[in-house]
């Protein structure tokens, strides 16, 4: 007899009618839930390869401590993500189109994973745009990317952070777009392209061309946020079609 929930599991990762033994679950469904939480826990905890992540980056580097002096204090106080450690050196100041943060964040997993293509991948589609050195931010949080944009004279910055990891996916990637970078930027001032990852998520190369089109588009408007949508995927005389990004997600705990 077939079974009428197989097209369903076919169609998504989620955990769809496991079974049972008794009162508890299948042994492999338990061994399969009990493995990805053990990975969602050690992608949280993991540390940040900062001087691997910067070799394998294709653009100058320099390394950022946020006011998080560890893990712990990281997780159970967020706001020390969000700005620089008080003994962190000045940053040099310039006149730059663009910074690129890569933090940590909640997966450091997905950035080790993903990050040096999505920055490689930027850097390409970006041509004739200054860049800043790369900062690459260990215990960071999406809003770290403010001050270290200002500090570095950028007129955008894009935040590349380990998202929240879960039962599907430890090592998704995102990506938030700022203007106009600033201390006391809110969330609704950035744009947010989420679940980039090889296999089951938007390809890095994707993603960055994605955002590079919502860069593109923010320098001509001079924003970023609810103000402007994404119309990457939409029909042009040279692109009659397309997939559409992930739009306006965010995850508040970054």
């Amino acid at each position: 007899m077939s079974d009428p929930l197989s097209a369903l599991r076919a169609a998504t990762p989620a955990r769809v009618a496991l079974g049972r033994s008794g009162t508890g679950l299948p042994t492999a469904p338990l061994l399969a839930f009990q493995l990805a939480h053990a990975r969602a826990r050690d992608a949280v905890h993991a540390a940040l390869p900062v001087e691997a992540l910067r070799a394998a980056i294709a653009l100058p580097s320099i390394f950022i401590r946020t006011a998080a002096p560890d893990r712990t204090a990281f997780l159970r106080n967020p706001d020390l993500g969000r700005r620089l450690a008080a003994d962190a050196p000045a940053l040099a100041k310039g006149d730059f189109d663009l910074a690129v943060v890569v933090a940590d964040g909640l997966s450091a997993t997905a950035v080790e994973a993903h990050a040096p293509a999505v920055v490689a991948a930027l850097a390409a589609r970006l041509e004739g745009w200054t860049f800043t050195p790369v900062a690459v931010v260990t215990q960071g949080r999406v809003a770290i990317g403010d001050p270290i944009g200002e500090g570095l004279g950028a007129r955008a910055v894009v935040v590349l952070i380990g998202e929240r990891p879960g039962l599907s996916a430890a090592d998704s990637l995102s990506a938030y777009i700022t203007w106009a970078p600033r201390r006391g930027r809110r969330d609704a001032e950035r744009n947010c392209v989420s679940n980039i990852r090889a296999g089951g998520g938007l390809d890095p190369v994707d993603a960055a061309a994605r955002i590079a089109w919502l860069l593109t588009e923010a320098r001509r408007l001079g924003f970023t946020g609810v103000g402007l949508k994404d119309r990457s995927g939409a029909p042009t005389l040279a692109n009659s079609s397309g997939p559409r990004l992930f739009e306006g997600e965010t995850h508040d705990n970054n």
